[in-house]
């Protein structure tokens, strides 16, 4: 596996070095030792799925509060996402910046993010699935969001999205849930 940092502190896009021949390719996706060499968080609690029919659906930007805050790798096995990291974390000295990268069936790319992130994606294909594995049970207490178009963080998005839910239509500006010294 190739890793490559990202402007966030302890993010990586994660390319798997193939090995191909006739029949195709093998590639790991997945390696605790490398991962732990990389002084990532190898603890996997939970995999989940997420499928979104129609190009343009928005999705984020979530993450979990402390002490439920999760690390995820995130991967699309079907269709293309743009997905978007934005550092939450009061003491990284990328606070309040985003990085976003495609992933996709061909690219065969995952993401790695660190706890304390926020995340999202809009899918760039239609019938869209990302898979991913978090560091932590899911909390309904602990989720929260902030607006995938805060112009605290200036995002470039794709384009406009086409289906957002009203819960993510709804999360406040970060702003208003930043508060100093207190992880988020």
């Amino acid at each position: 596996m190739e890793f490559t940092a990202t402007p966030i502190p302890g993010a990586f896009v994660i390319e798997p070095q193939r090995i191909e021949d006739e029949r195709g390719f093998f590639a790991r996706l997945w390696c605790e030792r490398e991962l732990a060499e990389h002084g990532l968080d190898t603890t996997v609690h939970q995999t989940n799925i997420g499928v979104s029919y129609a190009r343009g659906t928005l999705r984020g930007l979530h993450y979990q509060r402390a002490p439920h805050a999760e690390t995820k790798l995130i991967r699309c096995p079907r269709g293309a996402v743009f997905d978007v990291i934005v550092d939450l974390r009061p003491d990284s000295r990328a606070r309040g910046r985003w990085f976003g990268v495609e992933l996709t069936q061909e690219n065969h790319r995952a993401l790695y993010v660190p706890a304390g992130c926020a995340q999202g994606y809009m899918t760039l294909s239609d019938d869209a699935e990302i898979y991913y594995h978090t560091s932590a049970f899911y909390s309904p207490q602990a989720a929260a969001g902030v607006r995938w178009d805060d112009p605290a963080f200036d995002i470039d998005w794709p384009h406009e999205p086409v289906v957002i839910s009203e819960a993510d239509r709804s999360w406040p500006d970060f702003a208003a849930t930043a508060v100093p010294g207190i992880m988020v």
